[in-house]
């Protein structure tokens, strides 16, 4: 086993980069490796610090990770930037994450439970919902604007309004079909 004192993971979709260190700071471990290999290859290691970015995936290898017996600390990308020494690369941001990991002032964010990430999926949801909802009405406003139909702002003026709007549109329909056919009549008569 390496006589590792924490590991960096940079967190990707498909290929993740693992930057070990030992008790004296020395590269001890790095590699890249696939996901479906991922937690084979941490269950080989002994208890050990766990850095990761917050990102998408995170929590849920904490989890795992915790299961084998790491600390896992997850931070924001912000504070890992910092300790990036080269060009930005999956090795490099593993590295970063690894020193960055093991700093006293970095803060951490805490490791969500399924349920907890749950919860949150639903308000991100309903987020994204209102967002488009918001989105559409502010567009049919602008449309009817430019055939001088105002709309008034905010979901329940518009929903109260948008009736009116669209029967006075179908009378107008309805009278400009007719003045049309009258018309078009007149045009072949001639």
């Amino acid at each position: 086993m390496y006589p590792i004192k924490a590991v960096g993971i940079d967190l990707a979709r498909l290929v993740f980069s693992i930057h070990g260190v030992d008790a004296n700071d020395k590269c001890k471990l790095r590699k890249t490796v696939k996901r479906n290999k991922l937690l084979a290859e941490i269950a080989k290691l002994p208890p050990c610090i766990m850095g990761m970015e917050a990102c998408s995936g995170a929590h849920y290898w904490a989890r795992e990770f915790t299961k084998l017996g790491h600390e896992v600390r997850i931070m924001a990308s912000k504070f890992v930037i910092p300790y990036r020494q080269n060009e930005k690369n999956d090795a490099n941001d593993a590295e970063a994450i690894c020193e960055a990991a093991t700093r006293p002032k970095t803060r951490f964010v805490s490791i969500k439970s399924e349920e907890q990430q749950a919860v949150l999926c639903l308000h991100r949801i309903r987020q994204g919902l209102i967002k488009d909802r918001t989105a559409r009405i502010n567009r049919l406003r602008g449309l009817l604007a430019e055939f001088g139909l105002i709309m008034p702002k905010g979901r329940y003026p518009a929903q109260n309004t948008i009736g009116g709007i669209l029967e006075d549109a179908e009378t107008a329909y309805q009278c400009w079909q007719e003045n049309y056919y009258t018309i078009l009549g007149k045009v072949f008569t001639t």
